[in-house]
């Protein structure tokens, strides 16, 4: 029985954990990753400490932190539910179950799919989710980026150093990141901006070729390399079907990272937080773990 588990390792996780661990708790973190999206992130220059730094970086940073006290940790885990039953709080993964006192949500969000013919027969056969990741894999390509806000930019500005051209394919009429990251878009002159495009189909061979979109009212086929979907991300809270959430499915928290169910808090991405940031997220999860102790210290 431990009196917290923490599931998820991106920022808010991490910052969780080195509140724990400086409050002595007997705590388990589990997560199907180290890092989170700070890892896929590319150059940060709002993290407060750090002029310019890079995602991965970053994310190397944080879990070494992480690290450094000497954690419980169940890498590679997936959570598959989360309930509370009397006083305990009972977590199951796809490879075990675990009991706590407490627990803190803090599992982030995920890529949102196309959803249109091609994109499962090409993943990551040039068509990918992270340009942090894979960009490197598309040196000298033409390649295609789906998306208007910040991720979307933030990967058509990796890909600036790298790619021969992008098409940046935006499915409403402007894009909505910031104004200094699309007025480095522009001066690049290798990006293409299609505004109010839409895609109908990825297509290929054995690796993608091009992408169908319907652009200025007619159907049009863009010869490209590789494709870098962008266009949101998703709360990774299915497991927890006992939490209040909103409609976008996102973990609902006070201030005090607090859910509807006493003794499982959340914190970071997953919840209905403004504002997706790093920094934010680090910050939420330092609440939840102290909100957490508080709890235990109350009920004992």
């Amino acid at each position: 029985m431990y009196d917290l588990i923490i599931i998820g390792a991106g920022p808010a996780g991490i910052t969780a954990t080195v509140y724990a661990a400086r409050k002595k708790m007997n705590f388990l973190v589990i997560s199907g990753d180290i890092g989170g999206q700070a890892g896929w992130s590319g150059d940060i220059e709002n993290y407060t400490g750090y002029q310019f730094i890079t995602g991965p970086e970053l994310a190397s940073k944080f879990e070494e932190h992480m690290r450094k006290y000497g954690i419980a940790m169940k890498e590679g885990e997936l959570v598959t539910d989360l309930k509370r039953v009397d006083d305990r709080v009972i977590i199951k993964t796809d490879k075990a179950q675990y009991e706590s006192k407490t627990a803190i949500v803090a599992s982030g969000k995920r890529s949102r799919e196309l959803s249109v013919p091609g994109e499962k027969e090409f993943k990551n056969k040039g068509l990918t989710y992270c340009a942090t990741c894979d960009g490197p894999l598309f040196a000298g390509k033409d390649v295609a980026v789906i998306g208007g806000g910040n991720s979307a930019l933030d990967a058509v500005l990796q890909l600036i150093k790298i790619a021969h051209r992008i098409y940046l394919i935006n499915m409403v009429s402007h894009l909505t990141g910031d104004p200094v990251m699309i007025e480095k878009v522009h001066e690049s002159g290798i990006v293409t901006v299609m505004n109010n495009a839409k895609v109908l189909e990825i297509t290929g061979d054995q690796m993608v070729s091009g992408i169908k979109v319907r652009f200025d009212g007619e159907d049009k086929v863009l010869s490209v390399g590789g494709i870098f979907v962008e266009i949101g991300l998703m709360p990774n809270s299915y497991f927890a079907a006992t939490l209040d959430k909103n409609a976008l499915g996102e973990i609902k928290v006070d201030c005090h990272n607090r859910t509807n169910i006493p003794g499982i808090f959340a914190a970071g991405d997953v919840t209905n937080v403004p504002e997706k940031q790093i920094i934010i997220a680090a910050g939420e999860g330092s609440k939840a773990s102290l909100s957490a102790f508080k709890y235990l210290n109350q009920r004992r």
